[in-house]
C-alpha cells in the first residue's frame, strides 16, 4: 500500500500531461456534453407561459446549468480504455506495474479534470451563479456536502464503467453494452428531463437504480429541491451504491483476469 500511495502523484502527472497533449479530444468531449443546454432552451420555451409542475423558467435554467456543472465534474472514460486494452492485449503492460490497473485508470481519469474545469467550468458555474443564484440552496450543510455528492457520483460513474469494461474479458464489444447503459442513464438520471416530470413509476424506479445518484441527486440538492433530511438519507443511498459497485468491479476484475492472455513478439 505505501508503494501504491507513492505512485499516485506520478500517475496524476502522467494523466495530466496526456490530457494536455490530447486537447482536441478534450474539446470534442466538452462539445458532446452540451445536451443540458439544448434541454434548457427547450424547457424554458415550454415554461414561458406557465410552470411545468413546480418548474418555472428560472427553475429550468438553474436545473440544467447545475446538471452541466455536475456532468463536467463526473466524466470518466475508462470503459473505452479497458475495452481496447483487453482486446489488444496491451493490458499486459499495466499488469507488470506495481500499481493496480483500476487505480491507475482512476488516477488518469481524475487528472484530466483540472484541464476540463479550466476550459469549461468557469463559464457554466458563472452562468449558474448569475442566472440561477436565487435557486441555489442556502443550507450550509448541504453546500458543504455538495462536493461529497459529486465525488460519489464520479465514483459510481467510474466503477460502473469498470464493471462493464471488464466484460471485454468475455465478449468482443463491451462498448455496445455501455450504449444500453447510456440510454438508461438518459432516462433515469434526470440528464434529459427532471425525474419528477416523468410518470410517478419512473421517478420511483429511479430511486432503486444508480443513475439518479450519478446526476439528479447532487443537482436537486444544490438547487434546493431536496430538504436536508431527505438529502442526508439519499447521500447514504448514494454511498451504498459506491460500495456495492466497488465490490462488483473488484470481483469482475478478478474473474476476468483468469481469462486474460496476451502474446507478444
Amino acid at each position: 500500500m505505501p508503494r501504491t500511495l507513492r505512485a499516485i502523484p506520478t500517475l496524476l502527472k502522467v494523466g495530466f500531461a496526456e490530457a494536455v497533449a490530447y486537447r482536441a479530444e478534450m474539446v470534442v468531449w466538452l462539445l458532446s456534453t452540451n445536451m443540458p443546454l439544448v434541454m434548457l432552451a427547450l424547457w424554458t420555451a415550454v415554461a414561458r407561459d406557465a410552470p411545468v409542475g413546480r418548474f418555472g423558467q428560472r427553475d429550468f435554467v438553474a436545473y440544467y446549468l447545475a446538471t452541466l456543472v455536475v456532468r463536467l465534474l463526473t466524466g470518466a472514460w475508462v470503459i473505452w480504455e479497458l475495452n481496447y486494452e483487453i482486446r489488444q492485449g496491451t493490458l499486459a503492460f499495466r499488469l507488470l506495474r506495481p500499481v493496480h490497473p483500476l487505480l491507475a485508470y482512476a488516477a488518469e481519469n481524475l487528472s484530466a479534470l483540472p484541464v476540463r474545469m479550466l476550459v469549461s467550468l468557469p463559464i457554466a458555474l458563472g452562468a449558474l451563479l448569475v442566472v440561477g443564484r436565487d435557486r441555489l440552496t442556502g443550507d450550509p450543510l448541504l453546500l458543504a456536502l455538495f462536493p461529497v455528492t459529486v465525488l460519489g457520483a464520479w465514483l459510481i460513474t467510474f466503477l460502473a464503467m469498470a464493471i462493464i469494461g471488464a466484460l471485454a474479458f468475455w465478449i468482443d464489444q463491451a462498448g455496445s453494452l455501455f450504449e444500453i447503459w447510456l440510454g438508461l442513464f438518459g432516462v433515469f438520471s434526470g440528464y434529459l428531463v427532471p425525474l419528477e416530470l416523468f410518470p410517478h413509476w419512473v421517478a420511483t424506479a429511479a430511486r432503486f437504480l444508480p443513475f439518479r445518484y450519478m446526476l439528479a441527486f447532487p443537482v436537486e440538492m444544490i438547487i434546493g429541491m431536496t430538504p436536508r433530511p431527505v438529502a442526508l438519507a439519499e447521500l447514504a443511498v448514494q454511498w451504498t451504491f459506491v460500495v456495492a459497485l466497488a465490490l462488483g468491479a473488484r470481483g469482475a476484475w478478478a474473474l476476468g483476469l483468469r481469462r486474460f492472455a496476451a502474446f507478444g513478439g
